[in-house]
């Protein structure tokens, strides 16, 4: 049975959870549900009746009963925020006993908090506009080989010599360069170790459970955290993540093969938005993108962070498209617009006189490009309760076609509301 990854085709924010709720209502059953890359720096709100439930570290799979949710080796875990959610998430009713959390995760060690907020305050305008988990700094010490995984919690010796070889590095920062007090180690073991126990049922080997799964002939839903332009490698670095959101970085945070995957869905939202700094070629600092924010709520799940809004930009769509292989594209809140007269569309860029179709090949080019606007007609009616194609007007129909010509995939889904029923199938 497949492999399935879900990834997010602009900056974040797109609503993945459509796409899951889509697989759901065409009869798919989804056995597993992996976040395979992120932290809590990012955020879902799921809508379930007249329930809404924020996620920011678990898989959206906790909340469907009957499957199996798993925190994937690619994620880097704050154990007192897993514990908060699901604490928060067990008060309401919900089962969480499912999660399973990979022995190869890294954990975010209380001093990588610290240092991710001193060190953006330290770059004052130069900011990259992390939200100040520690997320960065715990891939940073990944890549330099001092990261602290979830299995070392399990061998006291072997955390106290990664605790204190990597505060021989931080403590020198702290100190000397933000002038800061150093931190202890026995604190940070402290810490750690106090979450050891009521974490060691949940601790697996996800990367054989999920294969063995697969060739039981069950459904994995692969999820990205954050988004296409996001991911370190292929966003508009270096205004990014510290971890590949596109659909490759889901055989990297799983340990499941690109052989096994044959679908790659990703969300696109019907207009655009992005949270943090960094170039955004159709950003409205008008009260059009005022007009956005506040008919769809782009406030940011995690930090509560106003979102910059603007038109929808069909190059980003065409990029992301390329750079995960999409199959198919969910296009969600699409009932924002309603009430445009005209609605226009980026249909390429500009820079210093010359149109690029594609994505700019630097940087430079990308944070100087100027949107080419097409307009289409906007419509009046309540989209809301629409549930199939033809109930939509004409006119939001020629807006659905017209971004799925111009984005290089079929779109299969529409959102059209908040909740998991209001999707309209193509």
């Amino acid at each position: 049975m497949p492999a399935i990854v879900l990834v997010g085709a602009q900056w974040g924010d797109e609503g993945k959870g459509k796409a899951t709720d889509l697989l759901g209502n065409t009869g798919e059953v989804i056995d597993y549900v992996v976040k395979f890359n992120g932290g809590n720096n990012a955020g879902h709100t799921v809508v379930i009746g007249s329930e809404k439930y924020a996620l920011h570290l678990l898989p959206s799979g906790i909340l469907t009963p009957g499957v199996t949710p798993v925190i994937g080796n690619g994620v880097v875990v704050d154990l007192n925020v897993l514990f908060e959610e699901l604490d928060a998430l067990q008060a309401r009713g919900v089962d969480t006993s499912r999660l399973l959390i990979s022995a190869s995760a890294h954990v975010i060690p209380p001093y990588n908090r610290t240092l991710d907020k001193v060190t953006e305050r330290f770059l004052g305008s130069r900011k990259i506009g992390t939200t100040g988990r520690g997320i960065g700094p715990t891939y940073a010490d990944k890549m330099n080989r001092i990261g602290i995984r979830i299995q070392d919690l399990y061998d006291e010796k072997i955390l106290e010599q990664k605790v204190t070889g990597a505060l021989e590095q931080k403590n020198q920062l702290l100190v000397k360069v933000y002038n800061r007090r150093a931190v202890e180690i026995r604190e940070v073991l402290d810490e750690l170790l106090g979450y050891a126990d009521r974490l060691k049922p949940m601790v697996a080997d996800t990367s054989l459970l999920l294969n063995k799964a697969l060739d039981e002939g069950k459904t994995v839903l692969m999820e990205a955290g954050q988004a296409t332009l996001l991911d370190v490698d292929h966003g508009t670095y270096p205004f990014v993540t510290s971890s590949n959101a596109i659909s490759a970085g889901a055989c990297t945070g799983t340990g499941i093969p690109p052989t096994r995957i044959d679908r790659v869905m990703a969300v696109v939202k019907a207009y655009t938005t992005r949270v943090g700094e960094g170039p955004f070629p159709t950003e409205l600092l008008d009260a059009d993108g005022e007009w956005l924010r506040q008919q769809g709520f782009e406030f940011g799940t995690t930090t509560g962070r106003p979102r910059r809004c603007g038109w929808y930009d069909s190059v980003i769509a065409r990029y992301a498209a390329r750079v995960n292989g999409v199959s198919d594209f969910v296009l969600t809140k699409l009932d924002t617009l309603t009430g445009r007269e005209k609605i226009p569309v980026c249909v390429a860029y500009e820079v210093n006189g010359v149109r690029y179709e594609e994505m700019p090949m630097t940087q430079t080019d990308f944070h100087h490009a100027s949107p080419v606007y097409e307009e289409f007609d906007g419509w009046s009616n309540d989209i809301t309760e629409c549930r199939t194609f033809e109930d939509l007007p004409k006119e939001a129909q020629s807006y659905v076609r017209a971004v799925e010509s111009l984005s290089g995939a079929r779109i299969s889904a529409i959102g059209v509301g908040p909740e998991r029923s209001q999707i309209v199938q193509l």
